[in-house]
This record gives structure tokens, C-alpha cells and sequence, in this order.
């Protein structure tokens, strides 16, 4: 049986090509909560942490990313929110 769901746009689509990982890419092994240029770009306007699938970062380094956002935060070095 046929998914209902499916179409004829879904054979068409190719199969996404996964993007690198940024920090990998840029062979950082070890996030530094001090590294504020390094961690501005995976915050969005309201100071929430960006997501793994709109920043395109591996599992491993949004961990790293998380631990030093909040480490930053607590040093107070990032806001935890803006208005």
C-alpha cells in the first residue's frame, strides 16, 4: 500500500548532501567559553543557542557549543537574554 503522504515531489528530490561541520572544518577541538567571536555566531537574535540543524554543527561540538555558552553566560561574558 501506498503512502497517502508521498508524491510525485518526493521522487524528484535528491537525497541532501550533509553540510560540515563548522568548528570541525576550522579543526577547533576543544570550545572555549572566552572565544566569544567563536560563539556569537551560534546565537540567535534573542540570545537563544541555535539549533543542530540550523547551525549545522555535529552532536559532539554542540555539547562543546552548549557547556560554553552557559559557562559564558554565568561569567557573565553573553547576556542570557535580549529585548
Amino acid at each position: 500500500m501506498a503512502n497517502p503522504r508521498s508524491t510525485s515531489k518526493d521522487k524528484d528530490k535528491k537525497p541532501r548532501k550533509p553540510k560540515p561541520c563548522p568548528i570541525c572544518a576550522q579543526g577547533i577541538e576543544y570550545v572555549d567559553y572566552k572565544d566569544l567571536s567563536l560563539l556569537k555566531p551560534f546565537l540567535n537574535e534573542r540570545a537563544k543557542i541555535k539549533a543542530r540543524r540550523t547551525s549545522s554543527v555535529c552532536a559532539k561540538c554542540q555539547k562543546q557549543l552548549a557547556a560554553a555558552i552557559k559557562n559564558a553566560r554565568e561569567m557573565a561574558l553573553i547576556p542570557y537574554a535580549n529585548r
